[in-house]
C-alpha cells in the first residue's frame, strides 16, 4: 500500500509541469492580448464608420499597425471642408462640381466673376420692385445687357 501511494505522489509531481505547460500554451502573452484588444477596438471603429471591402482592409490594417487612422491627409481634410462649404450652399449638379473643383484647387471660391456681379445686382433690383413672369424676364435681360 506504501509503494502504491508512493508511486502516486511520483506520477502526481510529474504530471504537475506537464499541466502548467498546457495551460501556458492556451493563455495568450501579453503582446497576444494586446493585439487581441487592438483588433477588437479597430473592429468598433471600422463597424461604427460602416466600413466595408477595401476601405475596411486598409483601415484595419494602419489601426492593427497602431498607425493613427483617423488622422486625415491634407487633401481629405479639403476634401471635407469643401464638401461641408457645398452642402451649406445646397449646390448641386454643374454648379456643385464647378465649386468643389475650385474648392480642391485652392482657390477663392467666394470671389464672382463680373457677370456674377451683375446678375446679383439685377436679382436684387428684380426682387425689390416685386417683378415676377415676363416683366421680371424683361427686366433681368435688360439689366444684365447693361
Amino acid at each position: 500500500m506504501k509503494q502504491l501511494s508512493a508511486i502516486l505522489c511520483c506520477l502526481a509531481l510529474l504530471g504537475a509541469p506537464a499541466f502548467a505547460q498546457d495551460k501556458a500554451k492556451t493563455e495568450p502573452s501579453e503582446a497576444q492580448k494586446k493585439q487581441q484588444e487592438r483588433m477588437t477596438s479597430c473592429n468598433q471603429k471600422a463597424g461604427d464608420r460602416k466600413l466595408e471591402g477595401d476601405a475596411r482592409k486598409k483601415f484595419m490594417s494602419s489601426c492593427l499597425k497602431g498607425e493613427d487612422a483617423d488622422k486625415m491627409t491634407a487633401q481629405q481634410e479639403r476634401m471635407k471642408t469643401c464638401n461641408k462649404q457645398a452642402g451649406d450652399k445646397k449646390l448641386a449638379g454643374d454648379a456643385r462640381k464647378n465649386f468643389m473643383s475650385a474648392c480642391l484647387k485652392g482657390e477663392d471660391t467666394e470671389k464672382m466673376t463680373a457677370q456674377q456681379e451683375k446678375m446679383k445686382a439685377c436679382n436684387k433690383q428684380a426682387g425689390d420692385k416685386k417683378l415676377a413672369g415676363d416683366a421680371r424676364k424683361k427686366f433681368m435681360s435688360e439689366c444684365l445687357k447693361g
